[in-house]
């Protein structure tokens, strides 16, 4: 039971143990709720029988007095065990789902936008946490107490229990039957929602470019279209929920009037006491209470299978494994046939061989679309290839822990992620235990002291969102640094030049120079002039090997890369006619 839940509601163990702990108490808090109907069932039998014992009067006192404390206790219970153990578990939830996706593979990533995702961490959590504070736990004590007092009522009239009890069924079956209806509505309106999230952010990112075409307007509109579809779908939703929970409350009334019906024909004919019947009027009258909450709470939570379906989706996603211990003789890197596609039919590289020596540097050159950089993230297992071996001095990178094979990398790439935070700090990620002293060294190696001691707080000025106060080449500068401060033995430069100027590009490139001295480099490069002194070339075209060797020898063979040279040098003297 405890893993169906865990299932059903994206629960951890604790998670589903506290469910069911606060079902439970909320099954005592609604038969709590029938103590008072007792004490009143024997009340007015002793009032029909014209005076009450003198015994009785301190027996009523106790019993409303007891009946009192349990009330009270009860509901400490159940408030206890519902909202703040869901309040647990939602944080519980969101740290499993941000290790889970710290542990999957990168393909993963490459189906979903970042829409999609925060609006999982954040959103469906949200949902869910609502769902189970307040659906879950009352329906599943609802549902039990609703058990235990049918029974119960079994014991005094078997008639008046089946008159009492009959709507509940078709009531649930009403709602239940309902879920591929919900089912439906909810995936619609999680569809727009979604595509309203996306829109959204790309009109922050590209708010620029829409303002130069003078494109603002016309796509507002189209957001706004997207925003009114998220009401549309909302009120369909609602709707749709209500066209079937409604009913099913109505069906509920009916077992008021079966019981009355059928209470006054058994009173009629002398089968039934006037007492009894009486008891259960006011069983029903309670009894049906929970339960018309209990609809509303199904329905809500079958208009959750959507949030739940795309929370399991992540949690149930294969994540990335292998030993933590190093095994390595050197650092060469070594692929060996390896293939690799991102999606079915979709092959991106094919029977790519070639070494990446240590002590050399290796650059990966090539048309657009080439492989190269799916390459160098293989090499550091950001992704599984399909076949063949990728290996770091012998050892097969699969059978490897993701971060502890990345302790043997440090990875420039061309678009910086910085933090809005310090330039010391946002340098120290590259090795948290650093001190300052280390971080302001590997800084000086990247030439970030340049601009960091001019600015107002120094080293530790802020520079805002993703570097927002820093220009391209120091933000670059900064990436570098962290490289520095790792001084893992394997580099991989993935086009860290690219988008600089000239002044820029000439100290990064010195700073380049000092990192990658005696380690293992792999160059990811567009500008031919920039891997003109590597010891090898590779050329990928198309997902295969093209070529390789040395620059010369690629040269004097006259193939693809002395052709993109040629062309390279050709371009360097075009100028506006």
């Amino acid at each position: 039971m405890i893993k169906k839940l865990q299932r059903r509601f994206a629960l951890s163990r604790k998670g589903a143990v506290d469910t069911v702990k606060a079902s439970l108490f909320c099954a005592l808090q609604n038969i709590s709720f029938m103590l008072p109907v007792s004490m009143l069932y024997f009340l007015v039998g002793d009032l029909m029988g014209g005076v009450v014992p003198k015994g009785r009067t301190v027996y009523y006192a106790v019993g409303c007095a007891v009946c009192c404390v349990l009330l009270l206790l009860t509901t400490w219970f159940q408030y206890n065990s519902t909202f703040l153990t869901t309040y647990t578990e939602s944080g519980v939830r969101r740290i499993a789902l941000a290790e889970k996706l710290r542990k999957i593979p990168l393909s993963f990533f490459g189906k979903k936008d970042l829409a999609d995702l925060t609006s999982s961490i954040m959103n469906d959590c949200a949902v869910l946490e609502t769902s189970q504070s307040h659906f879950v736990e009352p329906l599943i004590g609802a549902c039990i107490s609703t058990v235990l007092i049918g029974i119960s009522c079994f014991f005094f009239d078997w008639r008046m229990a089946l008159a009492a009890l009959w709507p509940l069924p078709v009531s649930f079956a009403i709602v239940i039957f309902s879920g591929r209806v919900q089912n439906g509505f909810s995936r619609r309106a999680m569809a727009v929602k979604i595509a309203y999230e996306d829109g959204l952010q790309e009109y922050m990112e590209t708010m620029g470019d829409l303002r130069s075409n003078n494109a603002t307007e016309s796509y507002l509109a189209g957001l706004d279209a997207k925003a009114k579809a998220i009401e549309r779908r909302a009120v369909i939703s609602e709707f749709g929920a209500a066209a079937f929970v409604v009913p099913a409350s109505m069906m509920l009334k009916l077992g008021i009037a079966t019981v009355a019906l059928t209470g006054s024909t058994l009173l009629v004919n002398g089968t039934l006491d006037i007492l009894s019947f009486f008891m259960f009027l006011l069983v029903v009258s309670r009894l049906y209470d929970p339960l018309e909450g209990a609809l509303q709470n199904l329905a809500a939570i079958i208009n959750t299978n959507t949030n739940i379906a795309r929370m399991n989706e992540i949690l149930d996603h294969p994540v990335q494994t292998g030993a933590d211990a190093l095994t390595n003789q050197g650092f060469d890197v070594a692929f060996d046939h390896v293939g690799f596609s991102y999606n079915k039919g979709e092959t991106i590289l094919r029977d790519v061989s070639f070494t990446a020596k240590q002590g050399e540097v290796t650059a990966l050159v090539g048309p657009s679309g080439g492989g190269k950089t799916t390459a160098s993230r293989l090499a550091s297992r950001f992704w599984d290839i399909d076949k063949g071996r990728i290996t770091v001095g012998g050892m097969d990178v699969s059978k490897i822990d993701p971060e502890t094979l990345m302790s043997l990398y440090s990875i420039v790439f061309q678009d910086v992620t910085l933090f809005d935070n310090t330039i010391m700090e946002n340098i120290r990620i590259g090795r948290k235990n650093a001190t300052d002293e280390e971080v302001i060294a590997a800084a000086r190696l990247a030439n970030v002291h340049e601009f960091a001691e001019k600015l107002p707080e120094g080293w530790s000025s802020n520079i805002g969102d993703n570097g927002c106060a820093l220009s391209g080449g120091e933000r670059q500068r900064i990436s570098i640094a962290r490289a520095f401060l790792k001084d893992a033995p394997i580099i991989l430069l993935d086009e860290a030049t690219a988008s600089l100027d000239v002044e820029n590009e000439t100290l990064i490139q010195a700073a380049l120079s000092r990192l990658i001295a005696d380690k293992t480099v792999l160059v990811i490069a567009h500008r031919m002039r920039t891997v003109a002194g590597a010891d090898q070339i590779v050329v990928l075209a198309d997902g295969t090997v093209a070529e390789k060797g040395s620059p010369e020898a690629l040269m004097q063979r006259d193939g693809l890369y002395a052709h993109m040279v040629k062309l390279q040098t050709e371009s360097q003297g075009w100028t506006i006619e």
